[in-house]
């Protein structure tokens, strides 16, 4: 991992490791729907579908206006933030994560709200293709998230 990487970054690298133990392929960044980008997309051992947004202060929290559309997107919503967040701003009915840049804690599972199985294979594939593009993008540092060279 890059030493640049921002807050929300770090947090995002230990809420992945800690999903990792729970059988979660984990992906970051990925855009379900124009306009949107989640911090963290987890798909589970038997097809669920987790989203996690990272937020690393309270500045960063209430400057974010589109997590609700984020819900239809996943079959569980979690923020995931440090321990010197106030927890008291994040709303209830959402899951919370503890994390650093190391590891997690899930403290509150998010309720679930299964999707659709047409939206479940839609977002199942455009997980597939994010995590391949962004393997071929390790590999070939001239793919871009879109698959085309610049």
């Amino acid at each position: 991992m890059p030493d640049d990487l921002q807050p929300g970054q770090l947090l995002a690298r230990g809420v992945c490791r800690h999903l990792l133990h729970h059988g979660f392929a984990t992906v970051e960044e990925l855009v379900p729907a124009p306009g949107l980008r989640v911090d963290v997309m987890a798909l589970g051992p038997k097809g669920e579908i987790w989203i996690v947004e990272c937020k690393s202060s309270r500045t960063d929290f209430t400057s974010d206006r589109k997590w609700r559309n984020y819900l239809e997107w996943g079959d569980r919503f979690f923020w995931a933030v440090d321990a010197d967040f106030p927890t008291e701003l994040l709303p209830d009915g959402t899951g919370l994560i503890l994390a650093d840049a190391y590891d997690a804690e899930i403290l509150r599972i998010g309720p679930e709200a299964p999707l659709a199985g047409a939206r479940r294979k839609v977002m199942v594939q455009k997980f597939a293709r994010h995590a391949a593009l962004r393997l071929q993008g390790y590999r070939d540092p001239g793919v871009t998230a879109s698959g085309i060279f610049p």
